[in-house]
Formats: C-alpha cells, sequence, structure tokens
C-alpha cells in the first residue's frame, strides 16, 4: 500500500520571500505524516535522520528530517519543530512556486520516499482526502489517497 502526502507550497518554502528557508514544516499534532517518515528520538538534541527521495524522472535525493528541539535540551532554547530541509535546489530545478504542491509518497516497507511537484494548474494524480482530521491541519499538509 502507498502513503502520499500533499502540502501547498507556500512563498517561503520556495524561497520567493527572501527569507533562509529552514526547510518545510513537518506539524507536530499530524501523527499519521510522523508515523511515515523516520523516527527522531526527542531525548537526543536535534535528532536527524538522511531520507533517500526519487523523482518522477529518477533522480536520487538526500534528504534531511529533522527535529529541531532546543527548548527541550535548553534553558534559553526557543525551537521544537520538524522539518525536511534541502530541498531549495529540487525546488529552483522543478520551477516551484507558491500555490504549487509538494507531493511525498512511499510504499509500506519501502527504504525510498518518491518526491514530486505538481504545479498549480495540473491535477494531482490522485483524490484528496478532505475529511475532518485533514482539514484541522493549519501547515497546509493533507493525504492522498
Amino acid at each position: 500500500m502507498m502513503k502520499k502526502f500533499l502540502k501547498s507550497l507556500s512563498a517561503n518554502d520556495v524561497g520567493s520571500t527572501g527569507a533562509h528557508m529552514g526547510g518545510i514544516l513537518i506539524p507536530k499534532g499530524d501523527r499519521e505524516l510522523l508515523a511515515f517518515l523516520p523516527h527522531l528520538d526527542p531525548n537526543e538534541y536535534n535528532p536527524s535522520e538522511w531520507i533517500t527521495c526519487v523523482t518522477p524522472d529518477g533522480r536520487e535525493l538526500r534528504l534531511r528530517y529533522v527535529y529541531y528541539n532546543n527548548r527541550l535540551h535548553k534553558p534559553k532554547g526557543t525551537r521544537n519543530e520538524y522539518r525536511i530541509t534541502h530541498l531549495t535546489k529540487y525546488f529552483k530545478t522543478e520551477g516551484a512556486k507558491e500555490g504549487d504542491t509538494f507531493e511525498i509518497s512511499k510504499e509500506s516497507g519501502g527504504t525510498h520516499y518518491r518526491i514530486n511537484v505538481v504545479k498549480a494548474d495540473q491535477e494531482p494524480d490522485e483524490p484528496i482526502d478532505e475529511g475532518p482530521v485533514r482539514i484541522k491541519i493549519t501547515a497546509g499538509w493533507r493525504r492522498a489517497h
């Protein structure tokens, strides 16, 4: 079984704001999305895993999935967030713009993720689940079936 998650890209995600992009945010409250990605131990300081992702044209990219958690480990720490980083070059290569959709998927038991950018004027491959659990996610992620 394949699971796929979609994220509507913001101007910050694609680097058009000029701000330093720290990667795309993974909402802490989305347990299904967190379970889809590798487990990161919150007892470690800023744990991360490198994930191998394959593009539609067969390129393999290594992306860093990281839990920035200095808030849990340092007295004056402020960060407590999950992110996928090392996407800037890929988004530029794909011509990704605000409003486009980032897709990440993986077969159950698979070792590699698949990623894609779907332009805003294209329809996604599969219907989007608009159930009440997905609507409450504020960071732009949703599950596709």
